[in-house]
């Protein structure tokens, strides 16, 4: 009968992060639950985010109360039909408990790397193996390869998946060129070269899906997949008065109110992500590189750079994913891929699907990667 016992563990969310607070469960005890249903608030030192279930089943226990701290890894809950007794279930959580070691006894940290690409420095985590081609995450603006950290584990879990900072991010060279689409689809394409990735399946985000899909129009025989998410340079118009709010945002209020526009839940911008934001914005050569992107990429509420009657002609599979909610880029962008595209749509999404849906995002991107070898 203990077979039908499945646990529910504090996620990993990064790779630094050790434990996990319990703030609240979204979900009662003797519920039934469904696959990425979000069942409980957790608080990390980087961000606030639902945990969403990994599969389906009986809510049968909390394992963990609401404000107690729990290791990455640890029981926090117990899934079993009825048919499991109380008695069973006692058994498996303390059962599992004797045998638990947190992860940090362990030993085991991915740190990132640097190589050197024109004369930049590019800032990278490469992690995971596997038979099949790698995943390379391409972040969008002001943001970097940490803005993944809900999904880089998980998905490297099945394969190679390399994250980078951008130029002009995270710890990565601040000269960021001419800063448009084709300077950072350039840099890209030498920087996969310089790690030997000869075909990838390419993940893009905001700038980094119009990164992306300049890349692949580029260099058709180097892209297995290409995925994007609220992907730029689709249709020309933006949220200009975001852009100028986030490249603006000097103090906490501002940053907060940028960062809000980013969800549809605000409550999921945490001190931590706005504390790291503003240490980001105050970092030598970042207001300069930003404003040279800016004026590089965007007029108002234009895009300068849009790909989308080109993409078409190349037979490369591609999938988007978009949340309903998003403030910045439409949605209806997702009308102009092509025919053949697919698209997935999330109710009550921001711009930020890959932290809000993280575990449906995880699953779709693995599936498609799988599907396009």
């Amino acid at each position: 009968m203990s077979d039908e016992i499945r646990k529910l563990t504090m996620p990993k969310w990064g790779l630094q992060m050790q434990e996990g607070t319990v703030v609240e469960w979204l979900a009662p005890e003797g519920s039934d639950i469904a696959q990425g249903e979000e069942i409980v608030e957790v608080e990390t030192e980087k961000v606030n985010n639902a945990y969403e279930a990994p599969f389906p089943g009986r809510l049968r226990r909390h394992v963990a109360a609401v404000g107690q701290t729990v290791p990455v890894g640890g029981l926090i809950a117990v899934v079993a039909p009825e048919s499991v007794s109380d008695a069973q279930i006692d058994a498996f959580v303390a059962g599992f408990d004797a045998d638990f070691v947190p992860e940090a006894d362990e030993g085991e940290t991915a740190t990132p790397q640097t190589v050197t690409i024109d004369g930049r420095d590019i800032n990278y985590l490469d992690i995971g193996t596997g038979d099949g081609a790698p995943l390379v995450l391409v972040h969008g603006l002001c943001a970097d390869l940490n803005g993944w950290m809900f999904n880089h584990p998980v998905l490297a879990a099945g394969r190679r998946v390399v994250a980078l900072d951008l130029p002009g991010h995270g710890a990565s060279s601040k000269d960021v060129g001419d800063g448009d689409v084709a300077f950072f689809a350039d840099t890209l394409a030498n920087f996969l070269a310089e790690l030997d990735i000869g075909r990838a399946h390419l993940v893009g985000h905001s700038m980094g899906g119009a990164i992306s899909i300049a890349f692949a129009l580029d260099n058709r025989d180097r892209v297995r997949s290409l995925s994007l998410i609220a992907p730029a340079g689709l249709a020309g118009d933006i949220n200009g008065g975001f852009l100028a709010e986030m490249i603006g945002a000097e103090k906490r209020r501002g940053a907060r109110l940028a960062l809000s526009q980013l969800v549809d839940d605000a409550d999921l911008v945490s001190r931590d992500m706005i504390e790291q934001f503003l240490r980001y914005k105050r970092t030598d050569g970042v207001p300069e590189a930003l404003a040279v992107i800016a004026a590089a990429n965007f007029d108002g509420d234009t895009q300068k750079t849009v790909l989308a009657d080109r993409l078409g002609a190349i037979d490369i599979p591609v999938m988007c994913i978009w949340g309903d909610k998003d403030q910045v880029i439409p949605p209806a962008h997702s009308d102009k891929l092509p025919a053949g595209a697919t698209v997935h749509r999330f109710e009550n999404v921001g711009h930020l699907p890959q932290m809000e849906k993280a575990a449906q995002v995880n699953a779709l991107l693995a599936e498609f990667a799988n599907e396009s070898e």
